[in-house]
């Protein structure tokens, strides 16, 4: 049985979510108001397609912040795409946030990939 669930992650600026939603080759769909999961289109702030996936990850607001809901069953296609409990995007949305602070607090970031991801090197300029 498909059911809604929550990303473990607070979304605290859209700009670093569209930022990891550019990285991971997925379209963030500012304003739209309906995302699509296996029962009726739910309501949200903006929602995310992910190419190849039938259905959407809501982003809905919660106070000052966005929450990020999805339906992770199989045949959805998200967490084929996404990873378990959507690490990818989870780990996309964290360096974003790190290379926007990191920026914003005068330092330079170099990236590189790991095997276990990405990895970020900050200097001070």
């Amino acid at each position: 049985m498909s059911h809604l669930s929550k990303i473990e992650l607070q979304i605290r600026d859209l700009d670093d979510l569209k930022g990891a939603c550019h990285r991971l080759g997925i379209e963030f769909l500012h304003n739209q108001k309906t995302f699509r999961w296996y029962g009726e289109p739910k309501e949200c702030a903006s929602a995310i397609r992910v190419p190849g996936a039938a259905y959407e990850i809501g982003v809905v607001r919660e106070g000052n912040v966005y929450a990020l809901i999805w339906d992770d069953y199989g045949k959805g296609g998200l967490e084929a795409k996404l990873g378990r409990k959507a690490g990818l995007l989870k780990q996309a949305y964290a360096v974003e946030r790190t290379r926007r602070e990191a920026i914003r607090k005068g330092y330079r970031v170099h990236e590189s990939k790991t095997d276990k991801g990405v990895r970020l090197q900050l200097t001070l300029s």
